[in-house]
């Protein structure tokens, strides 16, 4: 992904198997947003291509990913506030699966139509997923952060993806917030079956609960690999801490890597 002379993304391939927590993280200003950018379709890279379920996406419509089974959280929660968390979660079910009544719905916030069994089904076992069950009436105006982040990662659920991007979940979050969200999302990979891509700064959390990760600096990818070896990768180690490679062999006895700040 190029920006007139800037390269933001240099050849950067990677991959989000089937009900898989898969990392990305990396120093800022690493492209990792703009990475998100390109797999949602928010921008259209400049080279290469985008799959999802092994059908070439590339220079669709984020609606059309959507519909593919893509679906995203961002950094900044945008909600409705007049709405529960349970109408939330009907709307985007809605959007996925009853799109001939999002248009009522639209006039109609304050008192949506009553949803179908499917629909109440569904959005249930998500309010149960995410522990959401004691705010699942209030509305989401009046809920701490973490709270409306489950209810963000619930909304992206609803509309039945395959695969969520999930942009620094985490991030503004305490320790107990954090720790109730990253449960939550190893439910999900492990009760859903749906596959979830990480960007976080929180990289302890991400070197806890992931199987795999992706390092990106600089717009390139300079490590791929299970948590232990990028803990201890000398590469992932200098772009992080400024470590120089050739003295890094021993890195992984100084403990887990911490983003370097900017």
């Amino acid at each position: 992904m190029r920006f007139g002379g800037l390269t933001a993304l240099n050849s950067v391939s990677l991959s989000v198997p089937k009900a898989s927590l898969v990392g990305l993280v990396g120093p800022n200003g690493a492209g990792k947003s703009t990475l998100f950018a390109v797999a949602s379709g928010l921008l259209n890279p400049t080279a290469g291509i985008v799959l999802v379920g092994g059908k070439d996406v590339t220079g669709t419509t984020p609606q059309l990913r959507a519909r593919r089974g893509l679906a995203r959280t961002f950094q900044q929660p945008e909600m409705f506030t007049s709405l529960t968390v349970r109408q939330h979660l009907v709307l985007a079910y809605r959007a996925r699966y009853s799109r001939s009544r999002l248009w009522t719905d639209m006039f109609t916030v304050a008192s949506l139509r009553k949803p179908g069994s499917e629909e109440v089904d569904r959005v249930q076992s998500l309010i149960e997923l995410l522990s959401l069950k004691s705010v699942a009436e209030s509305v989401v105006d009046v809920l701490p952060l973490g709270t409306t982040r489950l209810v963000e990662v619930g909304r992206a659920l609803a509309s039945g993806p395959t695969v969520v991007l999930l942009d620094e979940p985490l991030s503004g979050l305490d320790v107990h917030e954090a720790g109730r969200l990253t449960d939550a999302l190893e439910r999900t990979v492990h009760d859903e079956g749906i596959s979830l891509l990480l960007v976080e700064h929180d990289v302890a959390s991400v070197l806890r609960v992931c199987s795999n990760i992706f390092v990106l600096d600089f717009g390139q990818l300079i490590a791929q690999g299970s948590p232990d070896f990028v803990r201890t990768d000398p590469v992932v180690r200098a772009a992080y801490l400024g470590d120089d490679p050739g003295t890094a062999s021993h890195a992984g006895e100084r403990g887990p890597v911490v983003p370097r700040q900017s």
